[in-house]
Order: structure tokens, then sequence, then C-alpha cells
């Protein structure tokens, strides 16, 4: 089964696409100092909630990049309820390739979604050409709180430390300025919430095609954030600009 089918299945009743509470996500723009009028772009926006969330509270300008037209759709209707459509735009595309080189954006992120780039550091070259110089890097990435058990999947198995997320950070030529982590409750409401999702799926449509699917992949999502998620894995969001003196070593005439 496609795992954005899956993804769209699991989140179809989530706002945000992600471990962050809706107070984390306001915070998250309280502490970016966002202003009416800052272009925002956001790749893998999801359902957009960031991107409209903002734009009615600080008067920013986004736009989203997103392969799922599904979440594309709740993203339209979510703009068109709080009454943003002016200020946000969605455009459906893959996230990884369909980014502006313009340096015209105050803020570019990726929340949660660094394999559009292969990675941390393939994703910040892939932001980079849309930010405007002394504008604002946002990664969300997974980081471990202490050391993971054998066994986890190769895909988890990829992220560091707090301060090894630092570090890529810092390798790949950014400072990072500020930041806010999800927390143990706030994995869980992303997590738990899906397995109910999940499981009235499953009773609406028993004989489905992609139902057997679902249910391993209801009993996956279980048993890995029982297992060790919600102990050994944290969540954030990393807001960095370009480090002091990056563009005269590298070059960039920007």
């Amino acid at each position: 089964m496609d795992i954005l089918r899956q993804h769209e299945i699991a989140e179809a009743g989530h706002r945000i696409l992600n471990p962050f509470t809706d107070d984390k996500l306001m915070l998250l723009g309280e502490v970016c100092r966002l202003g009416p009028g800052q272009r925002h772009l956001d790749l893998a926006c999801g359902k957009g909630e960031m991107l409209s969330r903002w734009a009615d509270v600080y008067g920013t300008v986004g736009e989203g990049v997103d392969i799922s037209e599904v979440f594309l759709a709740a993203a339209h209707e979510r703009a068109r309820e709080l009454g943003v459509s002016d200020r946000v735009t969605f455009r459906h595309g893959d996230a990884g390739k369909d980014v502006p080189a313009d340096a015209s954006y105050d803020v570019v992120s990726c929340i949660g979604a660094t394999w559009i780039g292969g990675g941390l550091a393939g994703t910040v070259e892939l932001l980079r050409p849309a930010l405007r110089p002394g504008g604002l890097l946002l990664i969300g990435e997974p980081y471990w709180t202490a050391t993971p058990p054998t066994g986890v999947p190769a895909e988890l198995a990829e992220f560091t430390s707090l301060l090894g997320t630092l570090d890529r950070l810092e390798a790949a030529g950014l400072s990072l300025v500020e930041m806010v982590l999800a927390d143990r409750d706030s994995w869980d409401r992303y997590v738990a919430a899906q397995w109910w999702t999940v499981d009235a799926w499953l009773r609406e449509h028993p004989a489905h095609p992609d139902a057997d699917d679902m249910r391993r992949y209801l009993d996956q999502c279980r048993r890995t954030h029982l297992e060790y998620q919600r102990e050994f894995l944290g969540w954030g969001v990393f807001v960095c600009r370009d480090a002091p003196g990056r563009s005269e070593v590298s070059g960039d005439s920007t």
C-alpha cells in the first residue's frame, strides 16, 4: 500500500500533521517574530495549518507545496474557513523539486519531511535558494533523547541526538537561533489520535482492498510508539539563519 495513502487515512482527523499542539504551533510563530506581509514558503505543507493560522494571527503571506491532493483540499478548506484565502496559496507538486530559487521569502520551512532532500543537510540546500538574506529556515526533525534500543527501523536510526542535530545544522552552514520542542504528551496526541482514526476507518471499511495493510499499519504504529518512540524519540522545529560569514566564505554574492 502506498505510504502517502496510509497517512491520508491515518491523519484524516488531524489539522497539524506532526507532534505539535496548536499552542506549540503558535509559540513557534511567536518566537520567529512574524509580522504582517512577511512571505513564507512551506515545503511538504500537508493541510497547511501552519500557513493559514500564521496568516490569520500574524498577517503573513504563505505559499505551500505538497504532493497529496487530499491534504491540499483540506488546506484550501481551512484557508477559506479562517478567511485567509487571499493571503495563502497552495500548489500541488513535488516539494523536493518544485522550489523557487528567487531568494524572496522571509521564512522557508520543511516541518518533519526532510526526506524530500534525502536528510537534513540535503533539505537545507533545497530550502536555501528561496530564502532572502537574513531570513529564517525552519526545520522540523526528530531526535533521540537517549541511546535508542537495537532494532529500530532504518528510517529512524538515521536521526541523531539533540546535540548531534545542532552539529548537523552547523555543518550545513546554519546558526541555530531558537527552537520549539514537542513533549511526550503531544507525541501521544499525534500518534494515539491516529489509532482512533484508523480503527474507525477499518470498522467502516472492513472489506476494503487496503484494510489488511491498514490493520498492519495500526499494529505497527501502536507497538512502535509504546515500545520506544514516546520514551526515546523527541521532535522539534529548529529556527535557523545562515551562519555569519557563510556568504563570504562560500563566495555567494547574495
